[in-house]
Formats: structure tokens, C-alpha cells, sequence
């Protein structure tokens, strides 16, 4: 599986971005996907994750600094996940990266739990 990210760029602090992640491969449905990041500085992170179907609330997680702002979404037709962020802080500064992998679900905010990832797109909120 190859991952592209994209969507990031420059933002004021209380706007919106919507992050995508493209999959190669016939077999992106079969995988959780995951969104990290990292800032300057700053060890990775876990960000958001859903589940291969997605298809419940039980089947996406939220890092506690972005619940109620970030939204993760997949479409399996177009082996693509997003990342909705709205409300941004400066705080969440970082190269935002996606990874696809199959965790257990108690696992699924553990980054070595996944296999395949992106380059990164840089999101950049301005005060």
C-alpha cells in the first residue's frame, strides 16, 4: 500500500482544513488507517484512527486535544481517508501524516502498529 497525503497548508488559528490520504492497492478497505503528526520539535503523535469499515462510532478514536474539532472519515470506493480539522490552534502546528496498518482496536493510537506511511503534508496555524 502507498500512501500520498495532502491538504495541508497555511491557516489562521479558528479556521479549517480537510487533510486527504490517497491509497494505492486493492486492498485498502482491509486496513485501519490512522492520522498522525508531528511538530517541530516534538516527538510523533497520535492524532485520529479509524477502523477498516468505519461504519460505527466504535470504530474511530480521537487523541483528547482534538476531540470535538478534528472528524476522520474513509472511502473505501476511493481508497482515500480525510481528516476534517476545524477550529485550529496554533498548537496544532505539524506535519500531518497518514499510516495504514492493522491494530487491534486497543492498539489502534500506537503508531508501530502501522505498517504503511505517508509523507507528511504540513498544516501551519497562524495566531
Amino acid at each position: 500500500v502507498q500512501l500520498q497525503a495532502s491538504g495541508g497548508g497555511l491557516v489562521q488559528a479558528g479556521g479549517s482544513l480537510r487533510l486527504s490520504c490517497a491509497a494505492s492497492g486493492r486492498t485498502f478497505s482491509s486496513y485501519d488507517m490512522g492520522w498522525f503528526r508531528q511538530a517541530p520539535g516534538k516527538e510523533r503523535e497520535f492524532v485520529a484512527a479509524i477502523s477498516w469499515s468505519g461504519d460505527s462510532i466504535n470504530d474511530v478514536d480521537y487523541a483528547d486535544s482534538v476531540k470535538g474539532r478534528f472528524t476522520i472519515s474513509r472511502d473505501n470506493a476511493k481508497n482515500t481517508v480525510y481528516l476534517q480539522i476545524d477550529s485550529l490552534k496554533p498548537e496544532d502546528t505539524a506535519v500531518y501524516y497518514c499510516a495504514a496498518g492493522r491494530p487491534p482496536a486497543f492498539r489502534r493510537d500506537q503508531s508501530g502498529e502501522y505498517t504503511y506511511w505517508g509523507q507528511g503534508t504540513l498544516v501551519t496555524v497562524s495566531s
